[in-house]
């Protein structure tokens, strides 16, 4: 019966949780608030909070009890290339995309040795997905491999432009991540409620013939996405 116990806390305790009863940020009751309230052992509350812990539900803090972790993250894999049109139709949420810029610019020096090409064209898009920004993408891509741009290609999806009409293959990308404080801009355009941090994502996106076309500089809410990969030990 222990064992069915110290499942019974654990499915009622991931209940309240998904209804807000226990939201992101607070504490779960005291092993001692759960001894009594279940009239069970510290033994079988502590075989429960170990298993949230394990499964991402709450997080051990010593002098301070158990902290319910924010789930709704979005998972953003790492390895992949994916447009943010796919990654948010595979969400099952409200998004939508708002351009701030779409310019033609020549390549700084920086840019030139990534691409190779002076001509470019520069997208500034936030990403909103439930009615908040939670990603700032500015994008360059190289005039002569993407001939034609327009505020509604942009708003959409560009890769869907890329690879049904101009029939370009994207093979791959050199990805680059990091952790930097938020600037004036990703204040302005991103709903940050004042996080101090965003995770960057630089990338050189490449054609099947392994010229670059696109560099990237995405800016993610913090609180929002959790970035995945597959690993194998190798030796």
């Amino acid at each position: 019966m222990k064992n069915n116990k110290y499942q019974i806390i654990y499915q009622e305790l991931t209940e309240k949780m998904d209804s807000n009863v226990y939201s992101a940020g607070e504490k779960l009751p005291s092993e001692h608030e759960l001894m009594e309230m279940y009239d069970t052992s510290r033994e079988t509350v502590r075989k429960a909070l170990n298993k949230l812990s394990q499964n991402g539900f709450i997080q051990k803090v010593r002098g301070k009890g158990s902290i319910v972790l924010e789930r709704d993250k979005f998972d953003f894999p790492i390895s992949g290339l994916v447009s943010f049109k796919e990654l948010a139709e595979k969400m099952g949420k409200p998004w939508d995309t708002e351009v701030h810029e779409l310019s033609e610019v020549k390549a700084s020096p920086e840019l030139l040795t990534k691409l190779g090409e002076e001509n470019l064209w520069k997208v500034v898009r936030s990403r909103k997905v439930d009615g908040e920004s939670i990603i700032l993408d500015t994008d360059y891509f190289i005039k002569s491999q993407v001939n034609h741009l327009n505020h509604d290609r942009c708003k959409s999806s560009i890769y869907a432009y890329l690879e049904e009409e101009l029939g370009l293959v994207i093979a791959f990308a050199d990805k680059e991540v990091t952790v930097e404080e938020a600037t004036v801009k990703d204040q302005e355009l991103l709903d940050l409620h004042g996080l101090g941090h965003v995770v960057v994502v630089k990338s050189i996106v490449h054609l099947d013939d392994a010229s670059p076309f696109q560099f990237t500089e995405s800016r993610h809410r913090l609180d929002k996405f959790r970035f995945v990969d597959f690993a194998r030990r190798m030796k």
